[in-house]
């Protein structure tokens, strides 16, 4: 699974791109043509070998330009909500609504993620695990990194930062994710806000440090 080389226009290839995205979203992963995605970018299929060289390699490509682009996203969020925290109950909440907003919002990058969680068991394992670590793995490292520097500042205590991360994503995001379909069905904002805190109480009697005195 190879590109040719990235023979041809950048602006081409960024219209396939875009139209992958779109049609593997509607598609899924199977279903998806190369005919039906150079129509979608109004190019020829011959344009769309020139850039990639048979369907695994494009849906990858899309899959992972799509992953950088929302884990971006949420490193973003982190910045803003964990790296100088003043109030640490509801930095984590304004960060848990931020974050599902982000993910649940998405478009078709979120139609895109939908295609691959249902046809997993279609998709080639090199493929998904790729998509896995550039995406929601990758933003579970982030996220146990900084529950680790919180650690270090006496805010939390944490002894697997990595276990932490994920409970923490299981207590404010993935209910808002399962009930949205991850994001094919709208959530209202204060159920959002009402689960994200919550599932950030419910993570606080377990991770956070001790009143001092």
């Amino acid at each position: 699974m190879a590109a040719t080389g990235g023979a041809g226009r950048p602006e081409k290839r960024q219209a396939i791109t875009r139209a992958a995205t779109t049609v593997f979203g509607r598609e899924g992963y199977v279903r998806a043509s190369m005919d039906a995605i150079a129509a979608e970018a109004g190019v020829s299929k011959r344009t769309v070998y020139n850039h990639f060289a048979d369907k695994e390699t494009l849906f990858l490509t899309v899959a992972l330009e799509n992953s950088a682009e929302l884990t971006g996203k949420i490193r973003e969020l982190m910045r803003t909500y964990l790296e100088r925290v003043v109030d640490l109950r509801q930095d984590l909440i304004d960060f848990a609504v931020d974050r599902a907003r982000a993910v649940l919002s998405a478009g078709d990058h979120g139609a895109l993620g939908r295609a691959i969680r249902a046809e997993v068991a279609n998709i080639p394992a090199d493929v998904l695990a790729a998509w896995l670590d550039a995406g929601p793995v990758a933003s579970l490292r982030d996220l146990a990194e900084r529950f680790a520097v919180l650690a270090d500042r006496g805010l939390l205590v944490v002894e697997d930062p990595g276990l932490a991360a994920e409970q923490y994503t299981l207590l404010t995001f993935h209910g808002v994710a399962e009930r949205s379909f991850w994001g094919a069905v709208p959530v209202p904002d204060e159920e959002v806000a009402r689960i994200a805190a919550v599932g950030v109480d419910a993570f606080l009697k377990i991770y956070r440090a001790p009143a001092a005195g």
